[in-house]
């Protein structure tokens, strides 16, 4: 079985929701977010190692969690980048495995499934880069660069997919890419944007509306509704 690794970054782990604890400490149906997060990539026998990023003040405090949760095997607690980008770099550098596909996760996506892990691990497998996404609903509108508030054109919604991750890419290739935008200075979005610059494409995997980002009070409500409904 070919090996993957897997970094879960937390790059947005100083952000609260009104608390004293960061979000990704808080708890969601019985576990923290964090938590939950790690464990949807423990449970895959493909994955071989996890290495998690996050700020350094969190350090401690986030090895605890790994330790009580029993997650210790085969994960690192690593610390992360001024930027999001930089904190990807730090993970794939402490990566043991080089060779095969790794993933990228944001520790804020915690209600990410099994099905869909695989199905991006697959698809990395067979083009060098996949990420999961979900089609765009709304009508989306690109504002005018010099006149802010005013509306310049619709876009073609029927193009656009709102990327989620796990993304995932054979080492080789996001290695390549992040060592290219260092070097060039470029700050891209997502793990996807630096392959995209080099001119690969990136397939798109189907992802889910259940695969939320938590960023709002809001959001972490729908997921704890989510797990109570088996939604």
């Amino acid at each position: 079985m070919p090996q993957v690794s897997v970094v879960v970054a937390a790059g947005g782990i100083g952000k609260r929701m009104g608390g004293a604890l960061p979000k990704q400490f808080l708890r969601l149906g019985g576990m923290t977010i964090l938590e939950r997060a790690l464990r949807a990539f423990h449970r895959l026998p493909e994955v071989r190692e996890v290495v998690l990023v996050v700020p350094e003040p969190y350090l401690a405090r986030a090895r605890r969690l790994i330790r009580l949760s029993h997650l210790e095997k085969n994960t690192q607690v690593i610390a992360g980048g001024r930027e999001r980008q930089d904190s990807v770099y730090r993970g794939l550098e402490a990566c043991r495995i080089r060779s095969g596909v790794v993933l990228v996760h944001d520790a804020a996506r915690p209600l990410v499934e099994s099905s869909l892990i695989r199905d991006v691990i697959r698809a990395a497998r067979r083009t060098g880069a996949a990420l999961s996404a979900v089609e765009v609903k709304d009508t989306v509108k690109a504002e005018m660069p010099k006149r802010a508030g005013f509306t310049l054109k619709t876009m073609p919604r029927e193009t656009l997919w709102a990327a989620q991750t796990p993304q995932g890419f054979r080492f080789d290739l996001l290695w390549e890419a992040h060592v290219r935008a260092r070097r060039a200075g470029f700050l891209g979005t997502d793990e996807a944007s630096l392959v995209e610059r080099m001119g690969h494409p990136v397939k798109i995997v189907r992802g889910s509306e259940r695969n939320i980002k938590i960023t709002t009070k809001a959001d972490r409500e729908w997921a704890e509704f989510a797990l109570n409904r088996r939604f």
